[in-house]
């Protein structure tokens, strides 16, 4: 299956000289879906648990998990998860951001 296909381009969004990749098409085709997960999930062997960002992360991410059978863990922006959390600050070209995962 060509997964290109279920991906939209969508030219000038959010602003004008930005190519958007929309993966709606391809989240709308359980196929397509399965496939991506079984086309990741073979480029590397099953982890002990699965990290991802939030929010295209949470999709692809809790699609690995489930595959692999492993843990989810979801990464947040700062302040966004309740209770006790570790955080890593990282550099973008344009200043910093943070994230935070649940400390359990």
């Amino acid at each position: 299956m060509d997964l290109r296909h279920f991906i939209r381009d969508v030219p000038d969004f959010p602003r004008k000289g930005i190519l958007f990749k929309d993966i709606t098409p391809l989240l709308a085709s359980p196929a397509a879906l399965a496939e991506t997960v079984r086309a990741l999930a073979a480029r590397m062997d099953r982890p002990d648990a699965v990290v991802a960002i939030e929010s295209r992360g949470f999709v692809f991410g809790t699609g690995l998990a489930m595959h692999w059978g492993v843990p989810f863990v979801p990464a947040r922006k700062f302040g966004k998860l309740p209770g006790a959390t570790v955080r890593e600050v990282y550099s973008l070209e344009y200043g910093e951001d943070t994230l935070e995962l649940h400390r359990d």
